[in-house]
């Protein structure tokens, strides 16, 4: 995880082809088993699950942390608890990304002040252990790394997730019904350094795979949840088509098909 490195002007900055699934704009953050010293003191802000890391964004702009990122193969001991008094929270630590502005790792508590920490919990957890598949065990965090050029404010078509979610799994839109405001999004240029929820579309690094490494049954899953479809009257249900059981097509086979 890198601290201050997901915030851009007064908004959140994001990898491009990053996409955020969830936003909840009334947040809590506590950090502790760590010293450094923007960890201190408790956080209020606006959470973003993206298809690569949760992002936390302070509204007060005077606080010494205005961001971080929880990239998933970064987390660690993640839980959501659901004490008998008080208010339900996700819990676990994050280890640093190198040149990610602290070291070592932290351990971190979210409060969702309105509510949804179960949904927003649980959508984190099968986002991670999608992302999870492309990802070698116990893979180190990437170095972090400075946007290479300029970002931009982007549209929410460009960062919208689809409403058919993924691999057959649809995430708890309806528990969060709020949107990032207009221009307070931007993306940078640089792709993500770590895999996400559709890893195979990101280039290979260490411990990660790449288009080369996706299995030709996660190849048809992700083809299959593209040609999913989404009835807006059952906005948690989505209708994807059955798992693809056939060997592919041989050489001679394909190319028939392309000369008929």
């Amino acid at each position: 995880m890198s601290l201050n490195t997901a915030h851009a002007d007064h908004g959140v900055l994001i990898h491009a082809g990053e996409v955020i699934i969830l936003f909840s704009d009334n947040v809590t953050v506590e950090f502790y088993g760590n010293e450094t010293s923007e960890f201190k003191g408790t956080k209020n802000g606006r959470m973003y699950l993206t298809t690569h890391r949760m992002i936390y964004n302070s509204k007060a702009n005077s606080d010494a942390l205005r961001s971080f990122s929880f990239p998933f193969i970064a987390l660690q001991d993640v839980t959501v608890e659901q004490p008998m008094f008080g208010a339900n929270y996700i819990k676990g630590k994050v280890r640093a990304q190198p040149n990610g502005n602290f070291i070592g790792e932290v351990k971190f508590k979210l409060t969702f002040k309105s509510g949804g920490a179960i949904e927003f919990g649980q959508a984190m957890l099968k986002a991670a252990h999608l992302a999870s598949r492309h990802t070698s065990p116990n893979a180190p965090p990437p170095p972090y790394t400075p946007p290479s050029g300029p970002w931009y404010a982007a549209p929410p078509p460009a960062y919208a997730p689809p409403p058919q979610g993924y691999y057959g799994w649809v995430p708890p839109y309806t528990a969060f019904p709020d949107q990032p405001s207009p221009n307070s999004v931007f993306v940078s240029n640089n792709p993500p350094p770590y895999p996400g929820v559709m890893g195979a579309t990101y280039p290979p690094g260490a411990g990660f795979s790449g288009a080369a490494g996706l299995s030709p049954t996660d190849a048809k899953a992700a083809e299959a949840a593209q040609s999913a479809y989404y009835d807006p009257n059952k906005p948690q249900t989505a209708y994807v088509p059955p798992p693809y059981n056939d060997q592919p097509p041989t050489y001679q086979e394909s190319t028939s098909k392309k000369d008929n």
